[in-house]
């Protein structure tokens, strides 16, 4: 297999939750090109990957009764999170590696600061999203979750 259709299997590849299920995380997240895709949703964990281009972000969003850690695979960006929309006072650059832990009830964003895709992908304890979403951008994900 090629290196560009092994990225297109990566970039295609279902939920494959609850099944037992292994992957290169790294590869998997690089090769997605939506804004966020579950690939792996249990009855207490939930996987996505995102991919948020410059200048943009993952959306200012709070889980009441979900913790949620992301790792950044690509890009450079900034981490905001606090007790409330208005009051973000947590700030923290990120870049390649980082990995951010965001409690539940926790206000929380992630802007893209880079020129390059922000690629990234989080763990949900419990799953937040249905299994099996997949949202190729930002106003398609704000749309369904409305």
């Amino acid at each position: 297999m090629n290196k560009q259709t092994r990225a297109q299997a990566y970039n295609t590849s279902p939920d494959h939750g609850p099944a037992p299920y292994v992957t290169n995380i790294n590869r998997t997240t690089l090769a997605n090109a939506d804004y966020r895709k579950t690939i792996w949703t249990g009855k207490y964990l939930q996987s996505t990957v995102m991919s948020i281009p410059p200048g943009t972000d993952v959306g200012l969003e709070v889980h009441p009764s979900t913790d949620q850690f992301l790792r950044i695979e690509q890009g450079s960006g900034v981490a905001m999170m606090g007790p409330s929309q208005k009051k973000l006072n947590y700030r923290q650059p990120v870049k390649n590696d980082s990995a951010i832990f965001v409690p539940a009830g926790t206000w929380h964003n992630v802007v893209n600061t880079g020129r390059v895709p922000l690629r990234i992908y989080t763990i949900y304890a419990p799953p937040h999203h249905p299994p099996g979403t997949v949202h190729k951008t930002k106003a398609q994900a704000d749309a369904e979750e409305d």
